[in-house]
């Protein structure tokens, strides 16, 4: 009769060589992302064809491609795919770092570039490592997750500071800037300097202009060139 396993050295194991996929998607996300200089662009991924944020994602693609930006997004349906679908069109480079996930089975047509990971957290480090400035438009709790550990970052100064915009209109954006000055400011919990790390803008070229004063640029290396993701460890 053969000795019984632990079942918990079982999963020691399978943890320790989970380590070397987490590695495997570091690296691969390294060497494709290595000469993208873009900006990210959040939002809905339920947003619909032919609906108003989904041309607004559009519209927003497009002029940071025209802008000459790379377009960075989740690579998923909705305002993602609209980015990039504006971002293609326009002549762009339009990148998609997909997340696998039950419910989303596949990136969107309209990427020159795609990377599918399975852990969330190598993903978010492709994002703030590529990426001169997150465009926030309007989305859910995933949107709202980038949004928050972006000035998180931003706040701790683990980051070089780089803009975060919320784009898009007042309506959906006022609630949130009142409960953090009418509520978390005046509780003590965030300083009234640090609400000036969330932007506003309400058109792609409000986008832009904030973009051209404060976007996050690559520093160069001995040979003069500029060397994306070298602005955080």
């Amino acid at each position: 009769m053969e000795p019984r396993r632990d079942p918990m050295l079982d999963f020691a194991v399978k943890d320790t060589w989970r380590i070397f996929r987490i590695m495997g998607e570091f690296v691969e996300g390294f060497e494709t992302l290595s000469q993208v200089k873009g900006v990210a662009i959040f939002g809905s991924a339920r947003s619909l064809p032919g609906s108003a944020d989904y041309q607004r994602a559009e519209e927003m693609g497009r002029a940071l491609a025209r802008a000459g930006y790379a377009v960075i997004t989740g690579g998923g349906p909705g305002d993602m795919e609209a980015a990039n679908k504006g971002a293609l069109e326009a002549g762009g480079e339009s990148v998609g770092l997909a997340i696998e996930l039950p419910y989303e089975l596949k990136p969107n047509p309209y990427l020159t570039r795609t990377l599918s990971f399975r852990y969330f957290f190598v993903r978010k480090v492709m994002f703030v490592k590529y990426s001169q400035a997150f465009v926030i438009m309007p989305g859910g709790f995933g949107t709202l997750d980038e949004l928050f550990e972006a000035v998180t970052l931003i706040q701790t100064r683990k980051v070089k500071a780089f803009p975060v915009i919320l784009a898009g209109e007042d309506e959906y954006w006022d609630g949130l800037f009142k409960w953090i000055r009418d509520t978390v400011v005046r509780r003590g919990k965030v300083k009234d300097s640090e609400v000036g790390i969330l932007q506003r803008a309400r058109t792609p070229a409000e986008v832009l202009r904030i973009l051209k004063r404060q976007a996050r640029q690559a520093p160069k290396d001995r040979t003069g060139r500029a060397r994306a993701g070298k602005e955080i460890p």
